[in-house]
């Protein structure tokens, strides 16, 4: 998996680190018990500061979609715990996209597909 950062957007480094994992670990592309590169070498790769991947990978492991530990460094979780339901946090995300797709005149249908495509099949 190629992990690619946006230099000129708001959304801060760790957290775009982490939302490729977990978009990476949803689609498939990384998956059960995979190791991940080790914060130094992501942050080498990267260019970045070892601090910024140690941050991503320290909110994926409280997140439950990583676990971690110094002999073998950090992997996907085999089992991601399913809570059915969506975080307060990503409803106002959801809502604030839906908002600026209507204010942008995309058509509620394109919205609904884009979804579907996204979600993929129930496995």
């Amino acid at each position: 998996m190629i992990i690619r950062i946006d230099e000129l957007s708001d959304v801060p480094i760790y957290q775009q680190i982490r939302n490729q994992i977990v978009m990476g670990i949803s689609d498939g592309s990384l998956s059960s018990g995979e190791q991940l590169p080790t914060v130094r070498a992501l942050a080498m790769e990267m260019g970045i500061n070892t601090m910024t991947v140690s941050k991503a990978y320290q909110l994926l492991k409280t997140e439950g979609y990583i676990m971690t530990d110094r002999k073998n460094g950090a992997r996907v979780r085999s089992e991601i715990a399913k809570q059915g339901s969506i975080s307060d946090m990503n409803k106002t995300e959801l809502k604030r996209i839906v908002s600026e797709a209507r204010l942008s005149g995309v058509p509620k249908q394109e919205i609904l597909e884009l979804v579907s495509e996204y979600y993929g099949s129930e496995k």
